[in-house]
């Protein structure tokens, strides 16, 4: 069976979105603690219009930074991967997002090397060990995902999905929420990643935009706070 079979992109889709891929996300809950904390998310009604909020946000950030990197990876432009990375990193305000999407992009960029054979990645790795580029979580996806085949609409999925689970899941631990609750809100939110995607999918660098100021500021709570059973 071929390496591009379909069945291997689907498998490979599943394997990269798996909650339990080792990339750490199970370490963070997207501003979820803070918020279950400072009484802003107490329920079913409040977690799904947070876990949306983050899924617009990333979806017009993080988003469009990994269809870009998509796109660069399958035409050899290294030099725009980098450019996206370093664009990503100045878009981040608080700290502890910094510190997110740098740790997962590392740990997705040393899988993506055991996995593939591709000197870019490699390339890619090693700039982020030198500190030639911050290494991002999108743009490690953007390049991984192309190199093993899957579509950038995919890829999009794939991010928003890990987006939303993230909250949900932690929510699990955090909010007076049942498992029925967070896949109720799942299901939801999966209903309108299409239009999400149809927008994003449009934009240049320079059009992302995350205007959700609520969210830096339950970030730079945490940095100072008590509650600690993520790191964000």
């Amino acid at each position: 069976m071929s390496d591009n079979s379909d069945i291997t992109k689907v498998m490979r889709l599943l394997q990269f979105t798996d909650s339990t891929f080792p990339v750490g996300t199970f370490s963070f809950s997207n501003g979820l603690e803070t918020a279950s904390f400072e009484g802003i998310v107490t329920n079913a009604k409040t977690l799904e219009e947070f876990a949306r909020s983050q899924a617009r946000q990333a979806a017009f950030s993080d988003g469009v930074v990994a269809l870009h990197t998509h796109r660069a990876f399958l035409l050899g432009d290294y030099d725009i991967c980098k450019k996206c990375d370093h664009y990503l990193m100045m878009f981040k305000m608080n700290a502890e997002a910094r510190l997110m999407i740098t740790r997962m992009g590392k740990k997705l960029s040393e899988l993506g090397v055991k996995l593939f054979e591709e000197p870019m990645i490699k390339q890619w790795l090693d700039d982020i060990k030198a500190g030639k580029t911050p290494g991002t979580y999108p743009v490690a996806q953007g390049m991984i995902f192309a190199k093993a085949g899957i579509g950038e609409k995919e890829l999009f999925c794939s991010h928003q999905y890990g987006i939303v689970n993230m909250v949900l899941s932690a929510a699990l631990r955090c909010v007076r929420v049942s498992h029925y609750d967070t896949q109720l809100i799942l299901e939801k939110i999966s209903n309108e990643i299409e239009s999400l995607y149809e927008e994003a999918s449009q934009m240049a660098l320079q059009d992302m935009n995350a205007f959700y100021p609520e969210l830096d500021i339950l970030a730079s709570l945490h940095e100072k706070g008590n509650m600690r059973m993520f790191m964000n």
